[in-house]
């Protein structure tokens, strides 16, 4: 029979996250999107951009007011 083992560390305590953080950190916004753009194209293939939902909500006219105590 296999023994479950559970160990609890600290966060702050786990090296490779903190260089993993570091390292992305340290790149201009535009690599880490491009970085972003690479794993999408590899999950979900090469289309140009995914699709987007839009809702648009139209507002009543009136005017909202909260219940009287």
């Amino acid at each position: 029979m296999i023994k479950k083992t559970v160990a609890k560390k600290r966060l702050g305590e786990f090296s490779e996250i903190k260089k993993n953080l570091e390292y992305w950190l340290s790149k201009t916004p535009q690599e880490r999107l491009a970085a972003v753009d690479l794993l999408r194209s590899q999950r979900y293939g090469n289309t140009i951009r995914l699709q987007k939902t839009v809702r648009v909500i139209k507002l009543s006219s009136h005017k909202v007011t909260k219940p009287q105590k």
